[in-house]
């Protein structure tokens, strides 16, 4: 049995362990998976004075999020993590909320199809179609800063991949956190981390991957970015923790798009597991992250 150093983790997994299901139990359909997310975020809390408000962007339901500090002019399209089947812009607004006030940006949150209903590329065609729509809306792509986590910093990547494509400018930049950007679940930290991560294993990722790509190839770089060619695109920082299954992924995309010659800033957080930025409430660590992200697209925007 792994001990942490960081006795905060060290809570955060025992309240995990606490809300596991009994030996045996059926996994939690969509529907259950999509309420207990929505639940979680709405647990959290906003920064002060930070508002947010509905928008529809191009057809797809979206959210602002605006905090008291937001300069003029800038943006983050945010994108949730969930496995492409679950997630919205109440599970991630508190996690959101804290990046915007970091960033001293306002954010978009697209609340992009899911899966099995709607199958890849429908979260990519609902990504790019927000992004447009900042873009038409007199926002200057220099100016826009994507992030996701989990399946949203995957489908933050492929949304780079898919304006190269389309000859659509690249953002400032695209900050991702543990992006899920292979699909056919191949990374040696699939088995390595499988005792340490609490959260995320590979049976359960290739359930989410076979409900979104329903028959696709897994290999299509837009639904797995590990297999894109990066050449062009926007720099990039990617935050990991350590204990997670989904490393392997943040390691190939690092030198993926290295060797793409992109500008590529990886951090590997020892002892955190999954998108423990999620957990501000409770671990200093994910209020350290969020700080410096915040400041790298802070950077970025300026």
């Amino acid at each position: 049995m792994a001990s942490w150093k960081d006795p905060e983790i060290a809570g955060v997994r025992a309240l995990l362990a606490s809300r596991q299901p009994p030996p045996g139990a059926a996994p939690p359909t969509h529907s259950e998976r999509r309420a207990g997310m929505d639940a979680f975020g709405d647990m959290g809390s906003l920064p002060a004075g930070c508002r947010h408000e509905p928008l529809t962007a191009n057809g797809v339901k979206s959210e602002r999020v605006v905090p008291l500090n937001a300069v003029a002019g800038r943006a983050i399209l945010y994108l949730h993590g969930g496995g492409y089947t679950a997630g919205s812009h109440r599970s991630h607004r508190p996690l959101v909320g804290r990046l915007a006030e970091a960033a001293k940006a306002e954010a978009i949150v697209a609340d992009y199809r899911l899966g099995p209903e709607a199958r890849f590329p429908a979260a990519v065609d609902d990504a790019l179609a927000v992004y447009r729509w900042m873009l038409d809306g007199g926002l200057d792509a220099g100016k826009i800063v994507v992030a996701g986590d989990s399946a949203g910093g995957g489908l933050t990547l492929a949304l780079a991949l898919a304006c190269k494509e389309q000859g659509l400018p690249q953002p400032a930049g695209l900050f991702v956190i543990s992006p899920w950007a292979d699909l056919t679940q191949s990374a040696h930290s699939y088995r390595t981390k499988a005792a340490h991560d609490p959260m995320i294993n590979k049976a359960g990722l290739d359930t989410h991957a076979q409900a979104y790509l329903g028959g696709l190839d897994p290999r299509d770089p837009l639904a797995s970015p590990v297999f894109g060619d990066f050449t062009g695109v926007a720099p990039m920082l990617i935050q990991v923790g350590s204990e997670e299954t989904l490393l392997g992924d943040s390691l190939t995309i690092t030198d993926v798009a290295g060797q793409a010659r992109v500008d590529v800033r990886l951090e590997v957080w020892p002892e955190m597991i999954h998108v423990w930025h999620a957990f501000g409430g409770q671990l200093q660590a994910a209020r350290r992250a969020i700080a410096v992200a915040g400041e790298w697209i802070d950077r970025r925007l300026a």
